[in-house]
C-alpha cells in the first residue's frame, strides 16, 4: 500500500507561520516538497469534484484510514504537545502558558482504499478531550486534518480534496465508553431540523516508522465552516462565528469582538453579532414584549434558537451554552439575515454530565448570565413554543424506539472494532473492559426511555 509513498529529492523544513501552530517557534515541521503523484482524480483529490457523502459519510459501514507521518514529524508532534501539556502520561493538566494556540500541523499521506492523498496537514486538537488523554498516557488523542494546508510550499497539491472536503475533524469519543455520541447526537438535530455537521465511524491506523498501528475507532466529523455552510443553507456567503469565552454568554457588560471568532469573511465587521447583543439587552424587553419579540427576530434565528435549545435539552449536553461558553457556532444566513445556532462538539451529550450537569427540562435555574435562553423562555410565548418542540423531540427525533433501534446497529456495526481480538487496545482506548462497552449502550438505551418520561411529565 505505501509502494509509492514518498520519492524525495530533497527535504526543507519551514516554520508554520500563522495561529494554528504550536505555540513554540523552534518545533518546525519538515515539508517534503518533491514527491510523485499518481493517484490524483478530479473526483477523488479534486477540488472541482462533486462532495460525496456516501464515501466519506457512511451511515452503515466503518471506513478504515491510514495516516503515514514521517518519524521526524511525528516527534515534531510530541515535542509540541509535551511543550504545550508536559510529558506523556504525567498527569492532565492545562497549557504551559495562556496560549490559544492550536497543536502543530505536519504533513502526512493519507490512504483510503489503496488511494493515497498527498502532504495533507494533520495535528492534534481538541480542549479536555485532549489534554486529559495526553495527560493520562492514553494515544487515542483527537484529530484534525487539512488537506491542502501546505499548498503553499507543495504546489502539487493545490486545492487536494478528500473526496470534495478540505478540512475533517476525528473525535477520539473521549469519555464516551459507547463511542456513539458524537455519531448520534448531531443525527437528531438535523432529524428535527437544526443545521448540524454529518457524522461517520471510523477506524485510525497511524504508521510513524514502524508500521501501522491501530489508534481506535473515531468518529469523523464534517467541520462547520468548510461543508456544513455549503450543504445545509442556500447561501453560503454569511459571516460564520466560533464563540468562545466568557463573551459568548452574551451576558451584559461582555460583549467584545475577540470572544468571536470569525471564520468566513474576516474583513467584515461583527456588526451583527453585536446587534443581537444590543437587542438581548434593550429596555424594550421589560417595556414592551411584542417591540422586543420583532427586533429579536429581525437579528436572530429564535425558532432555530427553540428547536436546538429542546433538543439540547432532551437529549442532555451539559457542556454547551448554558453550562459552558463554547461549543457552538452562529451563521449570519443572506437568505434571512438572521444569525442562526448551529451545535458542535457532543461527546458530553446523553448524560446528566458535570460542572452543575445538564439543565431542566423546564431551565428554570437558568439566570441572566445566559440572557439567550433566560430572556427568551421568560417570554410566554417562546416558553409555549419551546414546550411545544420539546414535546415534539421526544416524539419524533429523539423518540425511545427509534433511538433503541438505532443504538443497537451501532452496536451491531461497530462492536468488532471496539471489543475483541481485533477491538481497542490498552493505551488506545477508553474502555476499562469490553464490558464496559455493552454497559454504555444499556445506558443509552434507558437514557432514551428516561428522557422521555421526563420531557412529557414537563410538556403535559
Amino acid at each position: 500500500m505505501y509502494s509509492n509513498l514518498f520519492s524525495f529529492m530533497f527535504i526543507i523544513s519551514i516554520l508554520i507561520g500563522c495561529d494554528d501552530t504550536g505555540t513554540n517557534p523552534d518545533i518546525e515541521p519538515v515539508i517534503n516538497s518533491d514527491f510523485e503523484i499518481t493517484d490524483w482524480t478530479e473526483a477523488t483529490h479534486g477540488k472541482g469534484g462533486d462532495r460525496n457523502y456516501e464515501k466519506v459519510f457512511p451511515q452503515d459501514q466503518v471506513n478504515r484510514l491510514d495516516f503515514v507521518i514521517d518519524q521526524d514529524n511525528w516527534q515534531v508532534m510530541l515535542d509540541d504537545m509535551e511543550q504545550q501539556y508536559g510529558s506523556f502520561g504525567s498527569g492532565s493538566r492545562g497549557p504551559a502558558d495562556d496560549s490559544n494556540d492550536n497543536p502543530v500541523y505536519v504533513p502526512c499521506s493519507i490512504f483510503f482504499n489503496d488511494i493515497e492523498w498527498y502532504a495533507a496537514g494533520i495535528r492534534f486538537k481538541g480542549n479536555s478531550s485532549l489534554q486529559t488523554s495526553w495527560g493520562n498516557g492514553i494515544w487515542k488523542l483527537p484529530l484534525r486534518l487539512n488537506l491542502d494546508r501546505f499548498e503553499d510550499d507543495i504546489p502539487q497539491i493545490t486545492n487536494q480534496r478528500f473526496y470534495g472536503f478540505k478540512e475533517l475533524s476525528l473525535s477520539s469519543n473521549y469519555d464516551d465508553e459507547s463511542l456513539m455520541r458524537e455519531k448520534v447526537v448531531p443525527e437528531v438535530f438535523r432529524d428535527f431540523g437544526v443545521a448540524a455537521p454529518q457524522t461517520a465511524f471510523y477506524r485510525i491506523y497511524i504508521d510513524y516508522g514502524d508500521g501501522p498501528i491501530y489508534f481506535g475507532l473515531y468518529t469523523m466529523i464534517e467541520i462547520v465552516d468548510d461543508t456544513v455552510i455549503e450543504e445545509q443553507f442556500e447561501d453560503d456567503s454569511g459571516n460564520v462565528y466560533k464563540p468562545e469565552g466568557s463573551g459568548a454568554s452574551f451576558a451584559e457588560n461582555t460583549f467584545s469582538t475577540s470572544y468571536f471568532e470569525k471564520k468566513t469573511n474576516e474583513d467584515t465587521d461583527w456588526s451583527d453579532v453585536e446587534a443581537l447583543y444590543n437587542v438581548l439587552h434593550s429596555s424594550e424587553r421589560t417595556s414592551d414584549a411584542a417591540s422586543w419579540r420583532t427586533s429579536l427576530e429581525s437579528v436572530f434565528n429564535v425558532d432555530g434558537f427553540l428547536k436546538w435549545l429542546a433538543v439540547n435539552i432532551a437529549v442532555q449536553n451539559w457542556d454547551t451554552y448554558g453550562r459552558m461558553t463554547h461549543n457552538y457556532y452562529l451563521y449570519n444566513n443572506p437568505e434571512n439575515n438572521l444569525l442562526t445556532w448551529i451545535p458542535w462538539d457532543n461527546n458530553e451529550a446523553l448524560q446528566t454530565g458535570k460542572q452543575g450537569g445538564a439543565l431542566s427540562v423546564s431551565c428554570s435555574e437558568v439566570g441572566t448570565s445566559w440572557p439567550l435562553i433566560r430572556y427568551i423562555l421568560n417570554d410566554s410565548q417562546y416558553l409555549s413554543t419551546y414546550k411545544t418542540y420539546l414535546g415534539q423531540v421526544v416524539e419524533s427525533a429523539f423518540e425511545p424506539s427509534k433511538m433503541t433501534s438505532k443504538y443497537q446497529f451501532y452496536q451491531d456495526l461497530i462492536s468488532e472494532y471496539v471489543i475483541g481480538s481485533n477491538g481497542e487496545n490498552s493505551k488506545y482506548t477508553f474502555l476499562e473492559s469490553d464490558g464496559d462497552f455493552g454497559s454504555a449502550v444499556n445506558y443509552l438505551i434507558s437514557h432514551v426511555s428516561s428522557r422521555y418520561n421526563t420531557v412529557m411529565s414537563y410538556v403535559k
